[in-house]
């Protein structure tokens, strides 16, 4: 029978190996806080990351450490955003010098009492230089949103609605049937009109451009048929705003990129903040 002398041994040898036990993790935990401390001064961020949440995984009672591992976490996170928005700021500085190179070659045609965004167009695409013949014509907003535009002007009406590109080796792109159509009669001549947009037109866009050095012959399908052979220069005025339209949409993502880049430091930064201040308290 146990006397209570052995008992309290007991108790005692089972409350200093919780006490070593206790140490032992808390020290093993405030080393892999170090290493993740070391990871984060070499730039190595996701290695950081993994270290710290590691600690929350197999230390979970290393409480004073794990609060520090919340802090360290947060420093990460910020000097993680705060290098993705100077790659960013640069990527933008780039593209815009692009812009800027080509931009003057094109024409933009903006109503500002109207119109909060303009378009542009290639000059010799311009809708007063082309009002009686039948083309593809090609535009691109200030937002990098491209459009093509199948006109079709002719002494009777085909209702066309989609359009055919057909290169001189037999390759060929087709339109899918458009979703904006416009028809009307101007001095008796019948004038349709159908847009497609970059990404919905059966990348005849990019049929185009790709071919811009070669004949390509265009069919408008509907009630009736019509043909016609694209003109060097509809070909390169596909080409130059399909250009134009690429560096203006890569702008747009970028720009988007740096306001949730900023929009994440504010958030750290905000938190940050209050758990200085919980500190002080």
């Amino acid at each position: 029978m146990k006397t209570k002398w052995s008992i309290l041994l007991g108790v005692l040898t089972f409350g200093l190996t919780l006490t070593s036990c206790g140490n032992s993790e808390k020290k093993k935990a405030e080393e892999q806080l170090v290493m993740a401390q070391e990871a984060f001064q070499l730039g190595n961020y996701n290695e950081a990351k993994q270290l710290i949440d590691s600690i929350k995984i197999l230390y979970p009672k290393a409480y004073d450490t794990r609060r520090e591992g919340i802090g360290l976490m947060q420093q990460v996170e910020l000097a993680e955003q705060q290098q993705t928005l100077h790659f960013l700021d640069s990527l933008q500085s780039v593209t815009q010098e692009g812009i800027n190179k080509i931009v003057g070659d094109f024409k933009l045609e903006k109503d500002t009492v109207y119109q909060q965004v303009g378009n542009y167009f290639w000059p010799t695409q311009v809708v007063e230089r082309n009002l009686d013949r039948s083309y593809l014509r090609f535009q691109v907003s200030e937002l990098g949103v491209m459009s093509m535009t199948s006109i079709y002007n002719g002494s009777n009406s085909i209702h066309h609605h989609a359009v055919k590109v057909t290169a001189p080796d037999g390759t060929f792109a087709q339109t899918p049937m458009s979703r904006d159509s416009y028809e009307t009669t101007n001095l008796g001549r019948k004038i349709e009109q159908n847009d497609y947009k970059l990404g919905e037109d059966g990348d005849v866009i990019g049929f185009i451009s790709y071919n811009k050095d070669n004949n390509i012959k265009v069919e408008y399908i509907g009630d009736r048929k019509y043909n016609t052979t694209m003109s060097a220069d509809d070909r390169k005025a596909a080409a130059n705003v399909y250009e134009l339209a690429q560096l203006l949409a890569a702008s747009q993502k970028i720009k988007a990129e740096q306001e949730e880049a900023n929009q994440k430091i504010q958030f750290i930064e905000r938190k940050m903040a209050e758990r200085s201040d919980k500190a002080v308290e």
